[in-house]
C-alpha cells in the first residue's frame, strides 16, 4: 500500500502496561492484521515504572511520551506537530478513558474507536475529582467530535453515543474478535457433576463488582459440595476482595491467581463450570467470549456490553445489577443441572466461533480506506 498508510494511535496504555485491559487487547490483536495489510502503526502511550521510551511490540511501534499527569497534554502537542509535518496520514483515537480531543488539532483525518464511555460509572472507579472531570469531558464529545467517524464494538455503545448526540450514520459497529482455543470435545465430559468451580476473569477494579461473585458463592456454601472460587486477574481491588472472602467465610475455598498467561487461563477455564461477570458496565465482554470459547457458560450483570456478549438463556444468564441472590440461583442452576450446563456449554462454544480478529481487521481496514478516500 505504500507510505500513505502511516497511522498514529492515541491510547493511554500500551498492551504491556501493568494496567492494560480490553482496549489494549483489542489493539494488540488487530495490529498484526493491519500491518499485514500494509499499515505502519505507532502508538503514543504513557510511561510506567521500568518502561522504555520506545519499544517494538510485534507490529506496533510504541512511543511512551511521559507519565500520566503530563501524558494527555504532551500527546496533543506531539500529535498536532507531527500530523502538521505530514508524518502520519491517519489518526486513530481510542476513546476508552479520557478524550484526547484530537479532531481539534490533528492535521490528519481522525477515526474514533469507542469501546465505552463511563458516564456516572466513573464515580465507582476513581476518586471523585477525577471522576467529575471524566464525566464532564464525556459530555463535550458530541460538540468536539462532529466530523470523525466512530467505530464501536457493541450495540450498547452505539446506543450510548446516539443518546449523547452522535449521529448514527457516523457510527459503525465492528464486532470484536476472539482467539481460537484448542477444541474441547464433549465440553463438560471432563468436568464431573461434583466438580463445582466458578471463576471470574479480568481486572480487579471497583466497577467489576467482583464482591458480588464472592457474596453469591457464600450463599452456596453447604448447598453445593466441593465448591471452589477462582479469581483470575490483577488490579487495585485484590486486597479488599481477599479481606471480603475471609470475612464472609469463603477464604479457604477461594483462590486469587493474580496475572496468568492466556495458556494458563484457558487451562483453568477448561476445569471451570461457570464464569461470573458482575460488572456494572462493559464496552463488550472479551472475557465472556474467551470463557465461551473454552465451553464455559456465564452468569453476568444485565448491563451495557454484557447484554451484548451474553445470549441470555442460551450461552448463559443475565441478572439484575447487584442482585446477589439472583446470581447465586443462576450459578447454582449451572452447577447442579448437567443437562442445562452441557446445552449452554455447547451453545457458548458455537457463539464464540462467530468472533474473529481477522474479520474485525478487514472491517476496520475498509473504514480506514473510506476515510482516506474522503481526504
Amino acid at each position: 500500500m505504500g507510505s500513505s498508510n502511516r497511522i498514529l494511535i492515541l491510547n493511554e496504555r500500551d498492551p504491556l502496561h501493568p494496567r492494560a485491559g480490553g482496549a489494549e487487547v483489542h489493539l494488540a490483536e488487530l495490529a498484526p492484521h493491519l500491518a499485514h495489510r500494509g499499515y505502519e502503526l505507532t502508538q503514543f502511550a504513557c510511561s510506567f515504572p521500568g518502561s522504555r521510551p520506545k519499544e517494538t511490540q510485534g507490529a506496533l511501534q510504541v512511543r511512551r511520551i511521559g507519565p500520566l499527569p503530563f501524558y494527555y497534554a504532551r500527546a496533543a502537542w506531539l500529535c498536532a506537530q507531527e500530523t502538521r509535518r505530514g508524518r502520519y496520514d491517519l489518526v486513530i483515537e481510542i476513546l476508552a478513558k479520557f478524550p484526547f480531543y484530537s479532531p481539534l488539532y490533528s492535521s490528519a483525518p481522525v477515526l474514533a474507536i469507542c469501546h465505552h464511555l463511563f458516564g456516572r460509572t466513573a464515580f465507582l472507579q476513581i476518586a471523585w475529582p477525577i471522576a467529575t472531570a471524566v464525566y464532564l469531558a464525556e459530555k463535550t464529545i458530541p460538540t468536539f467530535y462532529r466530523r470523525p467517524a466512530f467505530i464501536v464494538g457493541s450495540e450498547s455503545t452505539r446506543t450510548d453515543l446516539v443518546e449523547r448526540g452522535i449521529s448514527g450514520d457516523r457510527i459503525r459497529l465492528i464486532p470484536y474478535g476472539a482467539r481460537p482455543t484448542a477444541p474441547s470435545s464433549g465440553v463438560l465430559k471432563s468436568r464431573p457433576s461434583h466438580h463445582a468451580r466458578i471463576c471470574f476473569v479480568g481486572r480487579l477494579e471497583p466497577y467489576k463488582q467482583v464482591d458480588i461473585l464472592l457474596r453469591a458463592a457464600a450463599l452456596l456454601v453447604g448447598r453445593i459440595p466441593d465448591l471452589e472460587v477462582f479469581v483470575i486477574g490483577r488490579g487495585s481491588e485484590r486486597e479488599r476482595l481477599e479481606r471480603i472472602a475471609q470475612e464472609i467465610g469463603i477464604g479457604d475455598i477461594t483462590r486469587f491467581t493474580g496475572y496468568v498467561s492466556d495458556e494458563e487461563r484457558d487451562a483453568l477455564l477448561r476445569e471451570t463450570r461457570v464464569c461470573v461477570f458482575p460488572s456494572v458496565r462493559e464496552g463488550w465482554g472479551l472475557t465472556v467470549i474467551e470463557a465461551n470459547a473454552c465451553g464455559v457458560p456465564v452468569v453476568a450483570t444485565h448491563a451495557p456490553g454484557l447484554r451484548d456478549s451474553v445470549v441470555d438463556g442460551e450461552t448463559g444468564f443475565l441478572v439484575a445489577d447487584g442482585n446477589i441472590e439472583g446470581f447465586a440461583e443462576r450459578i447454582a442452576q449451572l452447577l447442579t443441572d448437567d443437562a442445562l450446563a452441557t446445552r449452554m456449554s455447547t451453545a457458548a462454544q458455537d457463539w464464540a466461533k462467530r468472533f474473529d480478529w481477522k474479520h474485525a481487521a478487514d472491517a476496520l481496514d475498509e473504514s480506514l480506506q473510506r476515510l482516506k478516500g474522503a481526504i
